[in-house]
């Protein structure tokens, strides 16, 4: 590949509001978006990091700025897996990359990546945890919704609450539930019962990363999801047995490459498939929804969070997210 240049900034994104999981409360998000350019062709790449690992923007800018020789020396998407470790600095950098090929050959990333035409996404409109009376608000004022994924600290007697209370505010929307690792394995079996009963369809990382082990031969009722728990391709095989369905997000495995790579693992492993977000704008969520493609559960609604997305942007439309070609990984033409 000939030379590059490469520009890297750092921006600050306000949310509209505070919103909480287990353990954080976030009202910023910093991104650090990469842009690589030949002189005639310019792809970019936006990646947020991953806040309980310590990816935040400054690591993030140190590790693209200690590979900067070598990305301008015209590193390739295969290259990069092995010149950055999976993370955010890699994600906006592959991301770039995959817009930058499609400019330079004509051909959209979804056709680069072997996929066919895109298609509209029903995508999880999350609610933060709070009141419980206040998510039931959120889960009305989501009047387009037709999936929502509510977040849940770990309180074992508001959870139930917050599940019920969103239950019967959205009778008819699928749910799911994110519990952010804030369970232990013997209260399981209690979050379940509720979780049947309310009709919920999937448990996001009940358990703490590196308690994986406690899952297995563990019976569940409804699928469960690892998200903390599957940060690489390399952690996929080992969740067999233990979890049924892989929350792919590019920020942890490193870009939109190894996200393909993980869904079709996945699926040969007989894994159910999820694309997630860390909250970004548009152009974080474009190369997501590529992926997105491939997966059972989609959950794309980060730049709702935002007092401003980009422009051009990714548009919501009765439940469903679309991201076009102008908004990312279009041929620029």
């Amino acid at each position: 590949m000939p030379g590059l240049k490469l520009h890297v900034e750092v921006e600050k994104l306000p949310l509209s509001a505070p919103f909480r999981i287990s353990g954080f409360v976030f009202e910023q998000q910093d991104v650090v978006v990469a842009t690589l350019e030949d002189g005639k062709h310019r792809g970019r790449g936006e990646a947020s990091g991953v806040y309980y690992l310590g990816d935040t923007a400054p690591t993030m800018v140190a590790e693209i700025e200690a590979a900067r020789a070598a990305i301008e020396r015209g590193v390739d998407r295969t290259a990069l897996q092995g010149l950055l470790p999976r993370g955010g600095a890699r994600n906006a950098v592959d991301c770039a990359l995959w817009e930058l090929d499609a400019q330079r050959r004509g051909e959209p990333v979804w056709k680069l990546a072997g996929l066919p035409a895109p298609k509209p996404l029903i995508t999880t409109f999350t609610l933060g945890a709070d009141d419980p009376a206040v998510m039931a608000a959120g889960a009305r004022k989501y009047a387009q919704a037709r999936s929502l994924k509510l977040k849940l600290t770990g309180e074992l007697a508001v959870d139930i609450e917050r599940v019920k209370a969103v239950r019967t505010a959205r009778p008819e929307v699928w749910m799911g539930v994110d519990a952010n690792q804030g369970y232990g394995i013997d209260a399981l079996d209690a979050l379940l019962g509720v979780l049947v009963s309310a009709n919920v369809s999937l448990l996001e990382q009940p358990l703490k990363r590196g308690r994986e082990a406690d899952l297995a031969g563990f019976k569940s009722p409804i699928p469960i999801a690892a998200d903390e728990s599957v940060l690489s391709l390399k952690d996929v095989a080992g969740l067999v047995g233990r979890f049924n369905v892989v929350n792919i997000k590019l920020d942890k495995c490193g870009g939109l490459t190894e996200g393909l790579a993980m869904a079709r693992e996945a699926r040969r492993l007989g894994l159910g498939v999820m694309v997630g977000n860390m909250v970004g704008t548009s152009l974080a969520m474009a190369p997501a929804f590529v992926l997105g493609q491939l997966c059972d559960v989609v959950d794309l609604d980060g730049p709702i969070f935002l007092a401003k997305d980009r422009t051009p942007s990714m548009t919501y439309t009765d439940g469903h997210a679309w991201s076009g070609e102008q908004v990312w990984g279009g041929t620029g033409a």
